[in-house]
C-alpha cells in the first residue's frame, strides 16, 4: 500500500506537468535554479574539506538547523503540506494508520522541494571526504535529516490544523511572514559586516544546536571527526529517537484529525449594504465598492500595504550604509508606483467571480474606473503622508511640491498601465482563500514577463517627472520644483484617462476571452 501511494503521488506529479506547458517550463526553470544553489552548496562543502574540524562542524550544524527550521514553519504559514496528497481524501478508504502515515511521509520526497533538500543534505557530506568513516556518518545523518524535514513539517502542520483552519490566522500569519522575508537581504548585508565577530560565537551556538532536533544530524560526523565515537553513537540514538517520536506523534494526530475534522469558521457578518451603501449608485461605483472590500479584507491585497512601512525600513538601512539621505527621497515615488501596479492583477484575483462583470453587461470603461477609484482611495492617505512627511525628514520643505508632482505621476502611471494590461493579460495568482504568497507551478515565467513589461512601461512614463526632480537635486533651482507639480499631476491624469479608455475598449471587445483566461489560470 505504501508503494501504491508513492506511485499515486508520482502520477499526480507527472499529470500536473502534462496539463500546462507553462507549468512544465516554470517547474523546470525553478528546479534548475534551486539545483544551481544545491550544486553551489556542494562545491562549497568540497572546498571546506581543507578547513578545521570545528569550522566544518559548526557550519554543517547551522545549515541543517536553518533548513529544518524552514521546513517546520514555512509550510504551515504559507501553503500547508502537500495538497496533492491531502489526507482527508483517503477518509473513505480502509487504510491502516501505519500504511497511510508512512505512505504520506515518503510521498513527500516525490516532489522538487523535498528532493532538493535531500540532495543539499547529501552534498554536505563532501566536507568530510578526507575520512571515510566520518563521511559515512555524515551520509547517515543526511538521510535522517531529510526524513526529519518531512516529519517536522507534517507534525507542526497537523498539530496546528485547528488554528490554521481559521481564516483570520491564515491572513495574519501570511502577511506577517512577509516582513522578515523582505528584510532578509538587508539583514544578511549587515551580518556580512560583522562576519569576523560572528565567527567567535559560531562554535558555541552550533554546539547547542547539535543536541536539538534541528542540528543533531549534522553533529554526528562532527563527533566522529573529533574521535568522540561514544558521543557520536549517543547522538545517533537521540537523532533516531527524535525521528521516531516525531513520526509517532504525527501519525496519532493525523488519525485524530481525520476522525474529527476541523471546520473553518466565518470571520464575521455584515448587516445592511455595508460599503455598497456609501458609493454612488452607478456601475463604476458598484465595482469600486467590490474592489474596496478586496482591499480591506483580502490578504492578497493587504500584502501590498505591508510594503509601505517595509520600504521605509529598507530606505533607513540603506541610508545607514551609504550615509546618503536622498535615498529616502526616492522611497515615496517607488511606493506610489507599486500601489498603482497592484491592480495589474485585479482580474486574475477575481478568478471565477469575474463572471459578475461579464454577465451584468457593464461597460469596460465602468469596470476600469471602478478599480482605479478604489485603488486611488486606498492610496490617497499614503500619497499625502509620503509627499508631506519625506520633506520634513529631509529638512527640505521646498521638496513638497516636487513630491506632490512626482508621486501623483508615479501612482497614476501605474493605474493607467495596469488598467490596460489587466484588460488583456492575466496569469495564475493565489486563488481566493489561499495564501497571498503561494505560487502555482508553471505561472512564474508568464507572470514575470507580464510584470516586467508593466514596470518598464511605468518607468518610461514617469521618466519626465524623474528628470525634473534630478534637475532640482543637481542645480538646487526651485524652478524645477514648481514645474514638476503641474507636470506630474497633468501627466498622471492623462495616463489614467488613456489607460481607462484603452483598457475599457479592450474589455468591451474581449469579455469572453478574458473570462476564459481567468478560469484557465485556476
Amino acid at each position: 500500500m505504501v508503494a501504491h501511494l508513492l506511485s499515486l503521488k508520482w502520477n499526480l506529479l507527472v499529470n500536473g506537468f502534462k496539463r500546462s506547458t507553462w507549468q512544465l517550463v516554470g517547474s523546470i526553470i525553478g528546479g534548475l535554479y534551486a539545483l544551481f544553489w544545491v550544486v553551489l552548496l556542494g562545491f562549497g562543502s568540497f572546498e571546506l574539506a581543507d578547513e578545521s574540524v570545528e569550522l566544518r562542524g559548526s557550519i554543517a550544524v547551522l545549515v541543517f538547523s536553518v533548513v529544518l527550521l524552514g521546513w517546520t514553519f514555512i509550510p504551515v504559514l504559507i501553503t500547508g503540506v502537500d495538497l496533492t496528497m491531502d489526507p482527508a481524501r483517503f477518509n473513505t478508504f480502509v487504510l491502516s494508520r501505519r500504511d497511510l502515515s508512512m505512505g504520506l511521509l515518503l510521498s513527500g520526497f516525490v516532489g522538487i522541494p523535498a528532493a532538493l533538500t535531500l540532495l543539499a543534505f547529501l552534498s554536505q557530506t563532501l566536507m568530510w571526504r578526507p575520512e571515510l568513516g566520518t563521511m559515512t556518518a555524515a551520509l547517515l545523518g543526511a538521510l535522517l535529516g531529510a526524513l526529519m524535514s518531512q516529519v517536522l513539517s507534517r507534525l507542526v502542520a497537523t498539530a496546528a490544523l485547528a488554528v490554521t483552519a481559521n481564516r483570520r490566522f491564515q491572513d495574519i500569519s501570511a502577511i506577517l511572514l512577509f516582513i522578515p522575508l523582505m528584510l532578509i537581504g538587508p539583514a544578511m548585508a549587515s551580518l556580512a559586516d560583522g562576519f569576523e565577530r560572528a565567527m567567535e560565537w559560531l562554535p558555541t551556538v552550533a554546539a547547542v544546536l547539535g543536541w536539538t532536533p534541528f542540528g543533531i544530524f549534522a553533529a554526528i560526523p562532527w563527533d566522529v571527526a573529533q574521535g568522540h565515537l561514544w558521543i557520536a553513537l549517543l547522538r545517533l540514538l537521540v537523532a533516531v529517537l527524535y525521528v521516531g517520536l516525531g513520526y509517532a506523534v504525527w501519525s496519532r494526530l493525523l488519525m485524530r484529525s481525520l476522525e474529527n475534522p476541523s471546520e473553518s469558521k466565518a470571520s464575521g457578518s455584515i448587516e445592511g449594504l455595508g460599503i455598497f451603501g456609501k458609493v454612488p449608485a452607478t456601475p463604476w461605483g458598484a465595482v469600486s465598492a467590490r474592489a474596496l472590500i478586496y482591499w480591506l479584507k483580502d490578504p492578497r491585497y493587504a500584502g501590498s500595504l505591508v510594503v509601505v512601512p517595509l520600504m521605509l525600513v529598507l530606505a533607513w538601512i540603506m541610508y545607514n550604509q551609504t550615509e546618503n539621505l536622498h535615498v529616502v527621497l526616492w522611497v515615496a515615488p517607488v511606493v506610489m508606483a507599486l500601489m498603482g501596479f497592484s491592480i495589474s492583477a485585479d482580474v486574475s484575483y477575481d478568478s471565477t467571480a469575474f463572471s459578475l462583470h461579464v454577465l451584468s453587461g457593464i461597460t469596460g470603461r465602468d469596470d476600469r474606473w471602478g478599480r482605479v477609484v478604489a485603488c486611488a482611495a486606498v492610496s490617497a492617505p499614503l500619497y499625502l503622508i509620503l509627499s508631506l512627511g519625506v520633506p520634513f525628514i529631509l529638512g527640505d520643505l521646498a521638496l513638497i511640491p516636487a513630491l506632490l508632482g512626482i508621486n501623483a505621476c508615479a501612482l497614476m502611471a501605474g493605474l493607467g498601465v495596469s488598467s490596460i494590461a489587466s484588460a488583456r493579460y492575466t496569469y495564475a495568482v493565489p486563488l481566493p482563500g489561499e495564501s497571498p504568497f503561494k505560487s502555482h507551478p508553471g505561472s512564474g515565467v508568464r507572470m514575470m514577463v507580464t510584470q516586467l513589461v508593466i514596470m518598464v512601461s511605468m518607468a518610461i512614463l514617469t521618466a519626465p517627472a524623474v528628470a525634473l526632480l534630478i534637475s532640482y537635486l543637481v542645480t538646487n533651482n526651485s524652478l524645477w520644483v514648481w514645474l514638476l507639480l503641474p507636470l506630474g499631476v497633468g501627466l498622471g491624469v492623462l495616463y489614467v484617462w488613456l489607460g481607462v479608455k484603452i483598457g475599457g475598449r479592450w474589455l468591451d471587445k474581449g469579455w469572453p476571452e478574458l473570462m476564459q483566461a481567468t478560469v484557465r489560470n485556476r
